[in-house]
């Protein structure tokens, strides 16, 4: 079997090389050297190398900056993911692609699951969604793994800027009234593995993040316990942050579809968190 993972140098493209070294499939990755939005390179690729299975990893991610560039956004996140399933459709491949909690608007406090409405608030919202719906119309194979909150040891993140600012600052103020589920992007690429190594191939939509929720203020007090930093993390709100792009109060996803249909085991956050703190301090 030949796996093509896309956006390889991101967190969950270093994370899935990282682990799959112990695999006996075909696994090729790659970032820029392969334009997703060029959709003849895309079917180039896809054929030439045989490819059975597409984890596409690829997204454009700057939820800032996407507010003043959604037509760049969504040629990442919406026209290279239509391109990615009627490749994978021609091919008669599967396509998993990687989502994000960013498509709910996030208003209530009941855990969002697989058939919530998603209304999303702002450009990379909207733009991901765009990418889910081309793939639903294109008739591929596919499996949908909506996420947030993604850390690891790898690229840009959370829990780094958090320990870069500690290092910095005597005090951090961290908007407490955003409430979420840290994933560890290790976590996700186990989880992919899995499917992809026993043959998992339940098609459909699932959202997976680790357990529990937090806010970020909560989110970031934890990662400075762990460090053992004596900076203070102060909560303020969303009013007191302000930022180009709206960002949603709740969207606490649902693991139970992923749990049962795909028997993904799934561990807390704050476990998950301490052995990535582990690792970077190491």
């Amino acid at each position: 079997m030949v796996i093509w993972v896309t956006g390889a140098e991101g967190q969950l493209g270093r994370s899935l090389q990282r682990l799959c070294h112990a695999s006996s499939e075909r696994w090729l990755f790659t970032d820029r050297e392969v334009d997703l939005t060029d959709r003849e390179r895309v079917f180039s690729f896809v054929q030439r190398e045989q490819v059975d299975v597409i984890i596409n990893c690829a997204a454009y991610t700057d939820v800032e900056r996407a507010e003043e560039e959604e037509e760049q956004a969504y040629a990442v996140n919406a026209t290279a993911v239509g391109y990615l399933a009627e490749a994978a459709k021609v091919r008669d491949a599967l396509l998993i692609h990687i989502s994000t909690d960013y498509v709910f608007m996030g208003g209530c406090c009941a855990l969002l699951t697989e058939q919530s409405q998603p209304n999303p608030i702002n450009a990379y919202g909207r733009t991901k969604l765009a990418g889910e719906e081309l793939i639903r119309q294109s008739g591929c194979h596919y499996m949908i793994f909506r996420t947030a909150w993604l850390y690891s040891p790898y690229g840009k993140n959370f829990v780094k800027t958090i320990l870069r600012l500690a290092s910095e600052r005597s005090q951090i103020r961290v908007v407490n009234d955003q409430i979420g589920s840290p994933t560890s992007a290790l976590d996700l690429a186990a989880a992919l593995l899995t499917v992809v190594h026993e043959g998992r191939f339940v098609e459909g939509l699932y959202h997976y993040t680790n357990l529990g929720e937090c806010s970020w203020w909560e989110f970031a007090r934890e990662i400075l316990r762990l460090a053992k930093s004596p900076v203070e993390v102060t909560p303020c709100s969303s009013a007191d942050y302000p930022t180009r792009a709206l960002r949603p109060k709740n969207t606490v996803l649902d693991k139970t579809k992923v749990q049962q249909q795909l028997g993904i085991s799934i561990p807390h956050w704050k476990i998950s968190l301490e052995q990535c703190l582990d690792e970077l301090q190491a």
